[in-house]
């Protein structure tokens, strides 16, 4: 790589988004099916108060590119968000990975939700040779220094959240089975519920009153629920009116006129 005085800018000497790789046709198989609701439940409910949407990028099981000096290298999260960046690429575009030398802001928080045979690599227990790429855990605790780091496993229904310290993941405390992101002002944790009509222990966010953020699906029911609400008591109202409006006919009739 050549590069000027002044510098030019990445964009002008390295590869965009357009010229790497979006998919591997070698990789074995695709994702189950709870690789697809997982992170699409993750997505729906993630909003926190500080930002817009057009504001943030939010992907699931993209390349996420994060070496100039190898441009082969590439890691696919199962779910992640980078907060401050516009939710299409340059503002106008569908993103087909995300290449961090070129965006300028890396991942915020990334999820990895277990599995048997990544399960290793995932929680940083595997070694590499010196000419093997780095591991997920390297790439996201010190190349890219990712603030928060989170391992969710549906076979044991543990999750683990890492906090990036001086470069060194930390693992926090799950009370509850929660973990409060105050940056975020977002917390995430466990629930145990139905989503797409399937009962499960399932990933999500919260707010700061502990309440679960809705899905789109859930604040339908909700406002459904309010209205009814509203109608129902619109509708005792409206009873008692016409009892009292009754008694006092039936005053009237006996007594007279109290005018």
């Amino acid at each position: 790589m050549v590069q000027t005085d002044p510098p030019r800018s990445p964009k002008e000497v390295l590869p965009t988004m357009y010229d790497l790789k979006s998919e591997d046709p070698e990789e074995p198989g695709l994702p189950d099916e709870f690789h697809d609701l997982q992170p699409e439940l993750l997505r729906i409910t993630f909003h926190p108060p500080g930002y817009s949407p057009d504001s943030i990028f939010i992907a699931s099981d993209l390349n996420l590119y994060y070496d100039p000096h190898h441009l082969n290298w590439y890691k696919r999260p199962d779910w992640f968000v980078v907060m401050g960046v516009s939710r299409l690429y340059e503002q106008r575009d569908l993103r087909l990975s995300y290449v961090t030398w070129q965006e300028g802001v890396n991942p915020f928080v990334v999820v990895e939700l277990l599995s048997p045979g990544t399960e290793a690599e995932d929680l940083g227990q595997t070694l590499r040779e010196i000419h093997q790429p780095p591991t997920k855990w390297e790439v996201y605790e010190r190349i890219l220094r990712i603030p928060y780091y989170v391992v969710f496993s549906r076979y044991t229904n543990e999750l683990r959240v890492f906090q990036n310290n001086a470069s060194r993941y930390q693992e926090l405390t799950v009370s509850n089975s929660r973990v409060w992101m105050p940056e975020l002002e977002l917390g995430l944790g466990l629930w145990q519920g139905y989503y797409q009509g399937i009962a499960g222990c399932w990933l999500r966010w919260y707010d700061q009153n502990q309440n679960w953020i809705p899905t789109p699906t859930e604040q339908i029911e909700q406002e459904r629920l309010r209205t009814e609400q509203e109608r129902l008591r619109a509708e005792k109202e409206r009873q008692k009116v016409e009892e009292l409006e009754a008694l006092l006919q039936r005053y009237r009739e006996q007594y007279g006129d109290l005018s």
